[in-house]
This record gives C-alpha cells, structure tokens and sequence, in this order.
C-alpha cells in the first residue's frame, strides 16, 4: 500500500521514529494515522523505559515567572549537551515549568513524601473510614486510593499535565524519552509565590 510521505514525516516527527519504521507502521495499519500513531507510541515508550536506567548529567535549568507573582525554577537532566541544546527538549523543560507554576506540586514522586507525613495521611484516611462506617475489610483499599489520590494531587510526576490532562507529567517525559531518545529526569524544582512562605 503507498503511504503519503507528509503523513510518515509527521509521524517521524511526533514520536522521533526513523522515516523506515514510521512508514512500515502506516502500511500496518492500512493508512490509518492515529492507529500507527497509537502503535508507535507504545514502541516508543517501551524503548523509554530501558532508557531510563542511564545516568543524565547534562540538561537545564528552566525557569517560569507568572505575572511577576509566582516563579518557577526547575532542573531538568538528559545525557547530552546536544540534546539539552534541541528545541523539543528546551520546549519540554519550559511545559514543566509552567506547570508547576500554575499546580503548585509538593513533591517531585510519591518516594518523595517523608514517612511522618505518609503515617499521617494514612491514619487520617483511616479514621474517616471508620467514622463513615466502612466495611472493615474494605479500609486498606479505601486508605491506598485516598494515598493514590493524594499523590496525583501533590506529587509533580503523577500529576495530569495542565495542557494535556489526559497525560500524567511521568508520561509527558517518557513520550520525549522516546522522542530524544535519551534518559530525561526531573532532578528538582522550587516555587516562590508572593506573599507566601514555605
């Protein structure tokens, strides 16, 4: 089947595959884009994956200033200075910084969260279930949800992207993982906002 060759470089170009394997994905999936698109992503990010075991010393630091009231200042690592130089990459770390200017995050990961504030969490989760009368074998299941959503909320990595809520922060730098092919790491971020204090 002849595929369009504008549809296999906007494909090349929206999941960093070579021209070979985004035109054999379009002649997979008969021409459909959204399929191959949909296939190559899942490629993409099993690929990423294995990436993610390799040490990145290089990258940025990005910063972000909302109205001159809240400022943003992020680190964001990869392997290379050539990578750290792209314009996908330099877009990537600017999207991070936005976001946490306008979410305002916690914590950078679950594994983040300090073990007096998780005990907490879930002695407060636990004392609501019993207070609404839970069955008492559905309690751990209610308080690992309550975590869960905790965690979404707080956590910069498991949060839905401001500009995409579809996608969580985690697969945002996966898909550019993919993209770059290169490990990418949020290392750390801080946030000041007028008038408030940490």
């Amino acid at each position: 089947m002849a595929v369009d060759i504008n549809s296999i470089k906007r494909l090349k170009n929206l999941t960093g595959v070579g021209l070979t394997d985004a035109k054999l994905a379009l002649e997979q999936s008969k021409g459909d884009f959204d399929l191959a698109l949909k296939e190559m992503r899942k490629k993409g990010l099993t690929k990423a994956e294995k990436r993610s075991e390799r040490e990145a010393r290089q990258g940025l630091i990005g910063n972000y200033n909302h109205d001159n009231r809240i400022g943003v200042i992020v680190e964001v690592n990869c392997e290379t200075d050539f990578v750290a130089r792209n314009e996908i990459f330099i877009n990537l770390v600017k999207d991070i910084a936005m976001h946490i200017a306008a979410i305002n995050p916690s914590f950078l990961s679950p594994k983040d969260v300090d073990q007096q504030t998780l005990t907490n969490l879930k002695d407060e989760y636990k004392a609501k279930a019993i207070a609404d009368n839970k069955p008492a074998n559905m309690i751990d299941n209610i308080v690992e949800g309550q975590l869960k959503k905790y965690f979404e909320e707080k956590c910069l990595l498991n949060q839905s992207f401001v500009k995409n809520p579809d996608q969580t922060i985690e697969q945002l730098v996966k898909e550019h993982i993919a993209k770059l092919g290169e490990n990418i790491i949020i290392k750390r971020f801080y946030r000041l906002a007028l008038g408030e204090i940490n």
